[in-house]
């Protein structure tokens, strides 16, 4: 039985992958680019997917390829900053479906298989879906869309199915890299968190594979901040 990890060769999925496989569970992996996909997998002995999730039903080849399931992580995620009078429509529609209308194309098309198998379902939005922060209005709407998917489909998957979100704050990562790569400009941002630093991968690993174990089989529909503390005491 598999745990799918869509996204997985990012900062969040290749440590969930890791903290997974460490735990003697298996998992598939699912990410657009090969070689990286495919070092990640000869490291962890396990199987993947080249896939982008942009291509219109990208989901065909990964449930040929995943076998059986029991878990599904959608671990996709984008950065576009601007003032909204520098937006685009173009620049909505992008992130929505980049965060949103990609994962619903992964959850209907593995529904059935994670239903049989009473399977559970995390994906991850943003501390700025809650929290008002300037320029975020593109990011901000496109993961508050992920978490009220979240709750809608906690309500119409249940008793089979659980879903739940997890919602970090910036993480060192391949997209947040730009941002992070001004020593005071990331000083700067780990002085806004209570815990004063940075997130790290690994911060988002335990939950989730908990979130996708038995462990928490009385744990569906929740929004999970893992923030630092900046979305309630920063």
């Amino acid at each position: 039985m598999n745990k799918l990890i869509i996204g997985a060769t990012g900062a969040i999925g290749s440590a969930l992958a890791r903290k997974l496989v460490s735990q003697g569970k298996s998992v598939h992996l699912v990410a657009r680019n090969e070689p990286e996909v495919s070092a990640l997998g000869k490291e962890l002995n396990a199987s993947f997917t080249v896939a982008d999730v942009l291509t219109e039903s990208y989901s065909d080849e990964i449930l040929k390829n995943c076998g059986d399931i029991d878990g599904l992580a959608f671990c996709v995620g984008s950065i576009d900053l601007k003032p909204i009078k520098f937006t685009k429509k173009s620049d909505y529609m992008q992130s929505f479906n980049l965060n949103l209308i990609s994962a619903t194309e992964i959850i209907r098309a593995s529904h059935e298989k994670l239903k049989s198998n009473k399977g559970s379902i995390v994906m991850f939005s943003t501390v700025a879906a809650r929290k008002g922060f300037m320029n975020h209005s593109i990011i901000g709407s496109a993961k508050a869309a992920v978490e009220g998917l979240t709750v809608s489909l906690a309500a119409e998957f249940a008793p089979h199915i659980r879903v739940n979100c997890i919602a970090p704050s910036l993480s060192q990562s391949k997209i947040a890299a730009p941002m992070l790569k001004n020593e005071k400009m990331a000083e700067s941002i780990a002085k806004m968190h209570a815990l004063k630093r940075i997130g790290k991968g690994d911060d988002f690993s335990s939950l989730a594979s908990f979130l996708l174990s038995e462990e928490s089989s009385w744990v569906t529909g929740q929004i999970l901040g893992v923030d630092g503390g900046r979305s309630s005491v920063a």
